[in-house]
């Protein structure tokens, strides 16, 4: 599935070195990069020119020393051709629950002045579906070319004013409200308010 912030990421490529010998997405994203990535007959320094990813990163995922940001691992996955959810796809057995935490900065697309979008759902289902927080802020926009044919993405605004545009239709939202649209048509969120926007999104594909 295609993310819905692919036009506008600008995410921090940084991550934290920290021990992942618990985390059952960064064990899978070790063996699976290195996986791949022998499956093709990549170098490191190939597949950091095809992902934009740093062969020092490359090198310290594969060997498990580093829990690379969600941008990280979305560019790692568009060099292998594939989708997030479809790079970490693997049964997960550990527990019948699995918990995004709020304060975990990995799970931020994008963090600037005008928007911060962070996935809310467990990064291995992202080919079913996608679940994020939205924040705009004032006059800003959230803009996205058009996804995969049959993409629909439905919004629900919790706090302030949106604009919604799919296509050549648009409508207008305030608190409460919830809007269902096409994502395979270049589509947008604004902000028309004067307040933050606080929405969450869901995005789905056939």
């Amino acid at each position: 599935m295609s993310s819905p912030i692919n036009s506008s990421m600008n995410s921090s490529m940084n991550s934290s070195n920290n021990n992942n010998d618990n985390d059952p997405a960064s064990h899978v994203l070790c063996n699976r990069v290195t996986e791949l990535r022998k499956k093709h007959k990549l170098t490191l320094d190939q597949l950091a020119s095809a992902s934009g990813v740093s062969r020092s990163m490359l090198s310290q995922i594969e060997r498990g020393q580093a829990n690379p940001t969600l941008t990280v691992t979305f560019r790692i996955a568009q060099a292998f051709g594939m989708s997030i959810g479809e790079l970490l796809d693997q049964p997960w057995q550990n527990s019948t629950i699995e918990v995004v935490h709020g304060e975990d900065r990995s799970n931020l697309f994008r963090a600037d002045k005008e928007c911060q979008i962070r996935t809310l759902s467990p990064l291995h289902m992202e080919k079913n579906i996608e679940f994020y927080e939205l924040r705009i802020a004032p006059g800003a926009s959230l803009t996205s070319a058009p996804h995969f044919e049959g993409t629909k993405e439905l919004l629900t605004i919790t706090s302030g004013e949106a604009r919604v545009i799919s296509g050549e239709s648009s409508c207008q939202l305030g608190s409460g409200d919830s809007a269902h649209y096409r994502g395979d048509l270049s589509h947008s969120i604004e902000n028309t308010g004067d307040e933050e926007l606080v929405g969450y999104l869901v995005v789905t594909s056939h």
